[in-house]
């Protein structure tokens, strides 16, 4: 694995970007995977992902939730990381997905947002601007679906677990709050989402702690927040769900 030397990370609601340079201009992130629709797209050089029974190179490409990749890059990659349960997320794999695992989007479509987004990596820019520049994008690209609505008590549990991150969670404690059994709660969130709760809740602490960290936190402090154990905890469930180090992070302060 080729360890990240420049970037920039920002995290707002419901989505997160992430410019990345490899050391030597090349990088290379080992078979993970994580809950999120991941949108990559080649402000310079290359890159390719692959799945199990799919391969696709850049400029541009989106995957699935859950779904086990490899990433490799040649020069200067942005990803957008989409919450799949957010309107946006759901929009998303309706307009660009459907059963695949990973889809190619056409150099038309990223034309815009490669270009302004290598010019404020380029020049470092406030995250304000990196922020408006993929918001605007991702609205642009989910324009046109119409997404399926969730089980409103599925949206209640995850509002709850989101609200309660720095406490203990249960599988019990959650379903009681939609007025559900454990049993029949743990069905339906699976079905819904993809995922157990237990789960879930993991992928909702690691954002949580990449937000702390991303905003100056140390990785103990953000680790604690979001109801990690300790750093190690954190480092251990960044890694096998991006593929990196936790210490990949420190490439937005730098560049910040």
């Amino acid at each position: 694995m080729k360890v990240l030397a420049r970037g920039k990370i920002l995290v707002w609601e419901g989505a997160s970007l992430w410019v990345l340079r490899g050391e030597s201009g090349v990088a290379h992130v080992d078979r993970h995977s994580h809950h999120a629709i991941q949108l990559t797209i080649s402000l310079e050089g290359g890159f390719e992902l692959k799945a199990a029974d799919a391969a696709v190179s850049g400029p541009a490409a989106i995957v699935a939730p859950d779904v086990d990749h490899v990433f490799s890059a040649n020069g200067i990659a942005a990803m957008l990381f989409i919450e799949p349960e957010s309107t946006l997320g759901r929009s998303l794999a309706a307009e660009w997905l459907g059963d695949r695992a990973i889809a190619a989007i056409d150099a038309a479509r990223i034309a815009g947002v490669r270009a302004a987004l290598l010019d404020a990596f380029r020049s470092n820019a406030g995250s304000e601007r990196f922020r408006r520049i993929a918001g605007d994008f991702l609205a642009s690209l989910a324009a046109s679906a119409a997404p399926d609505l969730p089980d409103l008590r599925v949206t209640a549990m995850i509002d709850f677990a989101a609200a309660h991150l720095d406490e203990p969670l249960s599988l019990a404690l959650v379903a009681q709050h939609v007025n559900l059994s454990p049993g029949r709660a743990r069905h339906l969130f699976v079905e819904h989402v993809g995922l157990p709760l237990k789960t879930y809740i993991l992928w909702l602490r690691l954002q949580r702690a990449v937000e702390g960290y991303s905003d100056g936190a140390t990785l103990t402090d953000a680790a604690h927040s979001a109801g990690f154990a300790d750093s190690a905890h954190l480092s251990r469930t960044f890694r096998r769900m991006f593929g990196l180090p936790a210490t990949a992070l420190q490439v937005n302060q730098r560049a910040a």
